[in-house]
Formats: structure tokens, sequence, C-alpha cells
């Protein structure tokens, strides 16, 4: 049987899958950044001067909006676990990339 790939249930699930995958990815920068905190004042504040940059701003804004995909995903799988079943996966999924997309707008507004 041939997968449905044009259903609203598996936009979210790759969708959850890929931000999980590129949060993954993400992680060493970050511990990266943490250790040039340890290394001293200065090796951190050249690094914070560098991450003003727009195209560091806007993979930040990307960082967010993937960040809230994840969680808007992950809280869908919980509820079609946990909650009595019915037919509002696509309501499901709608609701998850919303959040995420008002995550991220929000996150861009506020910078």
């Amino acid at each position: 049987m041939k997968p449905a790939r044009n259903h609203p249930a598996y936009w979210a699930f790759l969708v959850h899958r890929v931000s999980g995958i590129a949060l993954a990815l993400f992680l060493p920068l970050h511990f990266f950044v943490l250790g040039r905190a340890i290394d001293g004042e200065a090796a951190l504040d050249g690094f914070l001067r560098w991450s003003h940059r727009p195209a560091v701003i806007a993979a930040e804004w990307v960082l967010i909006t993937l960040l809230a995909a994840h969680l808007a995903g992950g809280l869908r799988l919980l509820a079609l676990e946990f909650l009595p079943w019915r037919d509002w996966q696509k309501t499901l999924a709608a609701l998850a990339a919303a959040f995420a997309l008002l995550a991220g707008l929000a996150f861009a507004l506020a910078r």
C-alpha cells in the first residue's frame, strides 16, 4: 500500500522529523558557544559581535521556528496518543503549523 504523501498528517510527521534532526545538528554549535563563555569574556563577546550579522539573525529565526514546530508536533503526537481518537488529525496539524509560525513571527518582531 502506497503512503498518502499529500495527507496533512504525513506533512506533520515530516516537519516533526526534519525539525528534530535540524535541532540535533544545531546542538554541537550551541555547546561550542557555551564553551566560548568558559574561555573568557573576550572570546564570548567576539562571538556575540559576530552573531549580529543579518544571516545569523535569519538563522536564529529559522531555529526558533523549527523549535516551535518540533514542540507543536510533539504535543500533537501526545494528543493523538493519550486523548480519545477523533477525526481531527488535520486540525491538530494545522494548529501545530500555526503555533510554529506564530512563534517564529513573535521572535522576529521582538528582535
